[in-house]
């Protein structure tokens, strides 16, 4: 189904999740001094949560643990005429699940990093195709 606002097709929340699963880098999107920040963040999908590391500390984690926070990913062609792209809301937690934490390599975490995970609370996401008459 294509969607009202001209997206493409309007894809459903097992959709989506598999979509998810497929990227590896990420956006956070929170609060930081009463405005919008956006990082970057390498991230695994856990059941229906994206679990990601975040160095304690910083303004990444301090505005986002127990906070409610957007994410976003995706993926487009390098012309930009075919891809998707997925957004999720939830509130941030701070995760000690040894299963969740493992879902990340090593390399996407360290000294110092805490792991939180966004559960899907709200999840949307379209797949664009722009095909030639």
């Amino acid at each position: 189904m294509v969607d009202d606002v001209g997206f493409g097709l309007l894809l459903d929340r097992q959709q989506c999740l598999a979509l998810l699963r497929t990227a590896s880098l990420g956006r956070v999107i929170f609060t930081h001094r009463a405005m919008p920040a956006v990082r970057p963040v390498r991230f695994a999908v856990v059941d229906d949560a994206v679990v990601f590391a975040a160095q304690a500390g910083s303004p990444l984690y301090a505005g986002a643990r127990d906070a409610v926070v957007a994410f976003e990913a995706d993926d487009f062609a390098d012309d930009l005429g075919a891809g998707w792209f997925v957004s999720l809301l939830g509130r941030a937690t701070e995760s000690t699940d040894v299963a969740e934490i493992a879902c990340l390599c090593p390399c996407r975490g360290g000294t110092g990093h805490r792991f939180l995970r966004i559960p899907a609370e709200t999840i949307t996401g379209h797949r664009i195709a722009c095909h030639a008459e």
